[in-house]
């Protein structure tokens, strides 16, 4: 991934906080030499702040095999995406209608290390903590357990997954080789438009406008 200098995360918080909030994203497993292609799934997952993703998959996943022949694994967050039509994007000063366009968007890579989770308790576990995340309050009954027929059931058709991260690249673009004044210009456009992500895209970029406008 392309990443310039102005498009480097602030702090290692701006990047830990995409991870935290985005809990959607693809886990890339590339498998062994004699792979085309690599397994690409999409899914949930949770982030302990630090180093760990963990998640589950069905046990019929392709993924597995391609975990078995090398186990690591790229995870990939993209959030906060915004087309920037070619006029927003030209400079002031320049005839618009041959302006250039881009995208805006914030997206981490982790590289990481994989351990496959299949013990019972430890699927119990993590399955428990995750629908302490993602379920609404007060709509699971109880605890995961391996000691609940129907829980027991569903465990023994799910593998979990724990990524220890070594490595981490994120981009964070918005317009960060752009003057102050045109960033705000492109603010006002993007809130104009009110399109699906343009007041979150238009949040990231005043925010890392703040700092060299002061």
């Amino acid at each position: 991934m392309l990443i310039h200098p102005w498009d480097r995360p602030v702090s290692d918080q701006e990047w830990r906080e995409v991870l935290l909030r985005f809990d959607f994203g693809q886990l890339i497993a590339p498998g062994g030499a004699d792979r085309e292609v690599p397994v690409v799934v999409p899914t949930h997952f949770l982030y302990d702040g630090d180093a760990l993703l963990e998640l589950h998959l069905a046990r019929p996943n392709p993924v597995w095999a391609a975990l078995a022949e090398r186990p690591v694994a790229l995870f990939t967050v993209v959030a906060d995406y915004v087309y920037v039509p070619a006029a927003v994007n030209a400079a002031p000063t320049s005839d618009p209608t041959v302006g250039v366009p881009t995208s805006y968007y914030a997206t981490v890579q982790a590289r990481a290390d994989v351990e496959v989770v299949d013990d019972p308790e430890a699927k119990a576990d993590l399955l428990t903590r995750q629908l302490a995340h993602f379920e609404p309050a007060g709509s699971r009954r109880q605890p995961v357990s391996t000691s609940v027929e129907s829980d027991r059931r569903q465990l023994s058709g799910i593998r979990g997954l724990r990524l220890t991260i070594r490595d981490i690249q994120a981009k964070f673009k918005y317009g960060g080789n752009k003057d102050v004044e045109h960033r705000l210009d492109i603010a006002q456009a993007l809130a104009a438009r009110g399109g699906p992500m343009d007041d979150a895209a238009r949040r990231r970029l005043l925010e890392r406008t703040a700092p060299a406008s002061s």
